[in-house]
């Protein structure tokens, strides 16, 4: 559909989904600034004029709303969703062959090609010169935020055997040797991470290309969660209504239509101090050693847009791919996950902390209700590519609610806290691994899991103002109703190794027992106001702040067998801990000076 990123971001303008910033604006905080006012009032895409010290305009926010997400693959879109409807079930074509006739063009567009003439290869830059975007007060420097990270495996020169995924990279700061360095972040259960195994055992170099830029199916398909062996190259084509293409410079891989190239060799037994980063969890993820690349070349198409985005606490534009994600892929959750008729990776939460699933129980009628057929669902999930990545997945059986949503958070909640049982619905996975840019475990990339499932009928009405039979200890206070047996009660802070043990005499109380028929379950932290005042702050702030081993607690806990669980409320522990990465937050200064520039501009 679009040739390139400009031919995109002109089609946006035409239709009145674009802003142009022609004042000079500093890529050091300010350009970020600008798209988070733009982005949380609903605006248009943001086109930077005139970066300070790059001679190149940037562009950010053109997924910034679901509605400007499908305009810009309006007349693709429908195309690969029949071409993923027939992968879900190839009997449809023979059920409504009218349907399907334009298929083979899609499947077409999936090839890639290679050009003679890439219109990457118009000139070379440094990057010193490119839009150096910084986006919260404490990241360790610039970085790219919608990089195209593309690596083949050794020995490879075919297109359809790389790997092209969305690997944040570090341009300036730290320990970087400007113009000559950039850092690399990868994290659990990413394709470069086989490679980069791979070629440890070569002696081959690990060359790596990044794409900056391009038609917006590219970007996208950087992300999309694709089988292991199928290249990105195959969805960004069909995605774009056109072939992917393709160029080489000497052994590095090119996007012929991005904007920017940045070839290097990733350096195979070194690592360099990385971030810190404003992450989209809320939160800085921290300074770690990830690998390092030296740049080669720094390649750019004639008149280039610097494509970048912002992230922060969800929603933010990247929730966009999330919504683009699952309507491309809901079709395949049956035969991924069988028995699974939907999951929704919670975009509020962050995504990683909190599945909220639906499966069913088919094997077994005539038994009692009880759990058995979607705690094995769920264990599929947690096994399975990036949703292992997942700290809770909450389950609910289908056949209780045919017409439960996952999507419907709150309604969710209901359903499953009116249905489970306490003494028998929890199940944890101790000692394993979660997000890499999570901080609430034990260690880095190191935590727990939780299924918590329900089936049945209703066993208890939820309360739906605070209980009067309420009854707090010292040092806890200003209990809030969040939603129909949610509780938000405000704990001591969280100020050492002896935090958790601040707990006990909230859990000691007997009164608190007959609360789980009314609010079964409890959540202690910091601000019981924050949490009440939105759903979505509910779910940010318990489901990032918790580790299920360390802070889900009982009232009348007990262990069985090795099996726990408790006979009065679960109760979550959400406070902040000393161990937790800080909070993101805007700069005052900067906050204004963007406001006064978008009201030069004529926005707000």
């Amino acid at each position: 559909m679009y040739a390139s990123l400009r031919a995109a971001v002109d089609d946006l303008e035409r239709s009145g989904q674009l802003l142009r910033i022609s004042a000079e604006v500093d890529p050091d905080l300010e350009m970020a600034e600008i798209h988070r006012q733009v982005f949380d009032a609903g605006g248009p895409a943001v086109l930077f004029e005139r970066v300070k010290g790059s001679p190149f305009q940037a562009v950010s926010n053109i997924y910034g709303t679901y509605e400007r997400t499908d305009f810009l693959f309006r007349k693709t879109f429908p195309g690969v969703k029949k071409l993923v409807e027939l992968k879900a079930d190839p009997a449809n074509v023979a059920k409504n062959p009218l349907r399907y006739l334009g298929t083979p063009k899609t499947a077409f567009s999936a090839l890639p090609r290679q050009r003679r003439k890439p219109a990457v290869k118009y000139a070379q830059t440094t990057i010193d010169q490119l839009p150096l975007v910084k986006s919260w007060p404490m990241d360790g420097g610039a970085f790219v935020t919608l990089p195209q990270v593309c690596t083949l495996p050794p020995g490879s020169r075919k297109p359809m055997e790389s790997n092209i995924g969305m690997y944040r990279i570090q341009l300036t700061g730290n320990e970087y040797e400007t113009n000559r360095e950039i850092g690399l972040h990868y994290q659990l259960h990413r394709g470069i991470g086989i490679h980069h195994t791979e070629y440890n055992q070569t002696a081959e170099p690990f060359r790596c290309s990044v794409f900056v830029g391009g038609p917006p199916s590219h970007a996208f398909c950087a992300i999309m969660p694709l089988p292991e062996g199928l290249s990105e190259m195959t969805f960004a084509g069909m995605l774009a209504g056109r072939r992917f293409g393709y160029a080489w410079d000497r052994d590095w891989l090119l996007s012929a239509d991005a904007d920017f190239v940045i070839t290097g060799t990733i350096r195979k037994g070194e690592k360099k101090p990385e971030g810190p980063f404003g992450d989209h969890l809320g939160y800085y993820s921290l300074q770690h050693d990830f690998p390092v690349m030296d740049v080669e070349t720094v390649w750019h198409r004639k008149d280039p847009l610097w494509h970048f985005t912002v992230v922060g606490r969800p929603p933010a534009e990247d929730s966009s791919f999330g919504y683009l994600i699952h309507k491309i892929v809901k079709d395949l959750t049956p035969g991924e996950f069988p028995g699974i008729r939907q999951i929704n990776a919670v975009d509020e939460a962050g995504v990683h902390p909190l599945l909220l699933a639906i499966g069913s129980e088919r094997y077994m009628p005539f038994r009692d209700k009880v759990p058995e057929e979607i705690i094995t669902q769920a264990n599929r999930i947690l096994g399975s590519g990036q949703t292992s990545l997942a700290k809770y997945c909450l389950i609910a059986a289908e056949e209780d609610d045919p017409e439960l949503d996952a999507d419907d958070q709150p309604a969710f909640f209901r359903h499953l806290l009116e249905r489970f049982d306490p003494e028998r619905d929890l199940h944890f996975q101790t000692r394993t691994t979660i997000d890499t840019l999570d901080y609430s475990g034990s260690g880095w990339n190191a935590g727990s899991k939780l299924i918590w499932a329900c089936r049945g009928p209703v066993r208890r009405t939820l309360a739906t103002e605070v209980p009067d039979a309420i009854d707090l200890p010292e040092g806890y206070h200003s209990p809030r109703l969040v939603a129909p047996g949610i509780l938000a009660v405000g704990g001591p802070p969280f100020t050492g190794k002896d935090g958790y043990a601040a707990l006990d005499p909230f859990l000691r109380r007997s009164a608190g027992k007959e609360l789980v028929h009314k609010t079964p379950l409890i959540i202690v932290c910091d601000d019981p106001d924050f949490l009440a005042a939105d759903f979505s702050n509910f779910v940010w702030a318990t489901f990032t702040r918790s580790n299920p081993s360390h802070d889900v607690h009982g009232i009348d806990a007990f262990t069985e067998h090795k099996h726990w669980g408790c006979r009065g409320p679960v109760v979550i522990d959400a406070r902040v801990k000393p161990w937790h990465a800080p909070g993101l937050v805007t700069d005052p200064g900067t906050v204004e000076r963007a406001s006064r520039i978008l009201s030069a501009a004529g926005f707000g």
